[in-house]
């Protein structure tokens, strides 16, 4: 996330130390020639407004007797809260916001539902409550200086656990509030670089399950709370290993884990608490993690995150069978805080795939059967005509190998004159999954051939990998990242000129980086709250991402060089691409500074560049106006990148364009 100057761009492909291969899970490599693109009458290029139109599902939960479902999503263009009916109706709009409201989670007793709500989407939540009949919204902690998030509802007393974080510390701790939205902490976290949540209730609603996870997600701890003592003792924790609690039996019998212990990649057991003996999960070498009992305590849904790709499973505590759940490929997993319906028919879960946008489905354990709850998608979105996807691996420079998903349009000649985009995902510690993307599919189906690559600091390939990007930002993962397009361009339907460069956060430092330190490689950039100087990030940031950023690059003091080397301002004057800028005001993760160093520079040195800043949003755009202006914001994008791409950059560009409202 930041920072520092220096005139004189270095070339990508020197100053960087020999390294050796990281050791990923086993799988074939991809041969270039191998992509095909598909004959499809029916692929054309999907409306930028109707990809814009597609609502997204930011949470979900049952009703206390399981007949209705609340969701968040922004059918209106806020992301409000709606009701239908299990069985299906016509969705009831709940609650009116300019603010997004997440979180849900019903009361125990039913006549409410919890949510959380923020300021501009500035992520300092309070805790909201509505009847579940409507009526007047009310905000029940009010603390501008403290966010509340993460509901998880007791099972009778009237508490609710949640996690707390004060905006002058970077550690976060768990909580309970009662009905009237008094808050009473029981941890006291010291450390600023870890966080506490809550897993499950267990012991009839007097204990806690929780989890102590340090900000780089590389240490995790299991521990047990008393509620009404706020005493807590660990159950499990190792110095450089994940123990991560993910559910409780209703029996308290068994506490599902993931763990990096021993393999150094995420898989999944049973704690048997009374004994400390375990209960593993059959072995791979993909990551895998444990999600819920089912509600009669026999059978465990766990995740396995192959190369990309999830699938759900169901483990039987009795046999040890495992049976995967008859969801259709891409991405899955279970939605909400309490995922199983009140009387444990039903679980519900998220599903999106390349060629089908995120939507809430309800599997039925019983049947083994899974059916859409709602319809998210506007029409035009349907399967037949977008285009699909495929996970593909390739070396980088050190024989590492890398994975990354390809979306390929439709009908394109192998004459090796088509433009690309390069999407580097946010994080760094996250991953592009095989899922629903509305860039991929805007760009795709313009005849764009779009690549996603899992960079070495991804998660989900193992710790090493994980690690590999450390004290090294836009290094190494910068050189996968170049590789992605060279994998294209060897396919043979690639025109190495006409390759442009797009991502946000994260993926917008790696894009700063890319035309900064790679300045021949991509003819055109766009960046969403991409980081240019990790120095004032450091500065200006949020206490819990200064951690965060600790974990990744030291601080500027203890690790200057390191700073130097990774900050895109070390190389930005050797840009020529055309960049768009795109930056929320209220973004407290890549606060607004970053966007304007970078078009300030841009600007004096006469590269075309356009800055648009947003009042009222933060690390991502919610309020549908300002998503319609972009076209949701493909229109702008699509024309920056079409327009660059299509006339490649040669030598310095031409003169400066500044937009925004600043």
């Amino acid at each position: 996330m930041r920072y520092l100057l220096a005139a004189t761009a270095l070339p990508l492909l020197v100053a960087f130390p020999a390294l050796a291969q990281i050791p990923t899970p086993e799988r074939a490599v991809t041969d270039p020639k191998s992509l095909t693109s598909p004959i499809n009458p029916d692929a054309r290029a999907v409306p930028l407004a109707d990809i814009g139109a597609s609502r997204s599902l930011s949470s979900a939960a049952w009703s206390a007797d399981g007949k209705q479902i609340f969701v968040a999503t922004n059918l209106t263009g806020r992301t409000n809260i709606w009701r239908t009916d299990t069985a299906g109706s016509w969705p009831v709009q709940l609650t009116q916001s300019d603010d997004a409201q997440t979180g849900l989670a019903a009361s125990a007793d039913g006549r409410y539902l919890l949510f959380q709500q923020d300021v501009g989407g500035n992520e300092y939540s309070d805790i909201y409550r509505v009847p579940v009949n409507g009526g007047v919204v009310e905000n029940l902690t009010n603390t501008p200086d403290r966010r509340e998030s993460d509901l998880l509802v007791g099972p009778s007393s009237g508490l609710v656990a949640l996690v707390t974080k004060l905006k002058t510390q970077g550690q976060s701790n768990v909580a309970v509030m009662d009905g009237a939205g008094r808050v009473r902490d029981l941890t006291r976290e010291a450390d600023p670089q870890f966080s506490w949540s809550p897993v499950a209730w267990i012991a009839d609603g007097k204990a806690l399950i929780a989890n102590r996870v340090r900000i780089d997600s590389k240490v995790s701890e299991i521990w047990r709370i008393d509620v009404a003592s706020g005493k807590s003792a660990k159950l499990l924790g190792k110095a450089d290993t994940v123990y991560a609690a993910t559910d409780a039996s209703a029996d308290g019998q068994w506490i599902a884990v993931s763990t990096d212990e021993g393999s150094g990649q995420i898989h999944g057991g049973l704690l048997e608490a009374a004994t400390g003996k375990w209960r593993w999960l059959k072995s791979t070498p993909w990551e895998q993690v444990p999600a819920s009992f089912t509600r009669d305590g026999r059978a465990l849904i766990f995740r396995i995150n192959a190369d990309a790709r999830s699938t759900l499973y169901r483990f039987d505590l009795a046999s040890g069978a495992e049976t995967p759940l008859a969801i259709p490929p891409g991405v899955n997993y279970l939605v909400g805080s309490e995922p199983r319906s009140p009387d444990g028919a039903l679980l519900m879960l998220n599903h999106s795939g390349a060629d089908a946008p995120a939507n809430l489905y309800l599997y039925d354990l019983a049947a083994g059967t899974a059916r859409p709850a709602t319809q998210l998608a506007i029409a035009s979105l349907q399967p037949a005509a977008l285009p699909k996807s495929d996970v593909v691996t390739y070396k980088s420079f050190d024989g590492t190998l890398i994975s990354a998903i390809v979306t390929m349009p439709a009908n394109l000649k192998r004459d090796g004159s088509n433009p690309a985009i390069v999407l580097p995902h946010g994080g760094p510690t996250g991953q592009a999954q095989d899922g629903y993307s509305r860039y991929a599919t805007a760009f795709a189906s313009r005849g764009y051939v779009v690549i996603q690559p899992n960079f070495r600091g991804s998660t989900g390939y193992g710790k090493a990998f994980q690690d590999g990007n450390v004290k090294d930002l836009g290094g190494a993962d910068l050189k996968d990242t170049v590789a992605a397009k060279h994998f294209l361009v060897d396919s043979g339907y690639v025109d190495a000129k006409r390759v442009g460069i797009f991502g946000g956060s994260y993926g917008g430092f790696m894009t700063l980086m890319a035309i900064g330190r790679a300045p021949d490689e991509f003819a055109a950039a766009v960046q969403w709250f991409g980081i240019i100087n990790w120095r004032t990030m450091y500065r200006d940031q949020d206490e819990e991402l200064k951690a965060y950023q600790r974990s990744l690059l030291g601080t500027p003091e203890s690790d200057p060089q390191v700073y130097d080397a990774a900050s895109p301002l070390t190389y930005i004057r050797a840009a020529k691409a055309p960049l768009l800028t795109i930056q929320g005001e209220n973004d407290i993760r890549v606060p607004r500074g970053q966007a304007q160093e970078v078009h300030d520079i841009l600007k004096a040195k006469g590269n075309v560049v356009e800055t648009i800043f947003y009042p009222a949003e933060g690390h991502g755009f919610q309020k549908k106006e300002n998503q319609l202006e972009l076209a949701d914001p493909h229109r702008r994008l699509v024309r920056h990148l079409s327009q660059a791409v299509a006339c490649p950059v040669k030598g310095s560009s031409g003169p400066a364009a500044e937009s925004g409202r600043a």
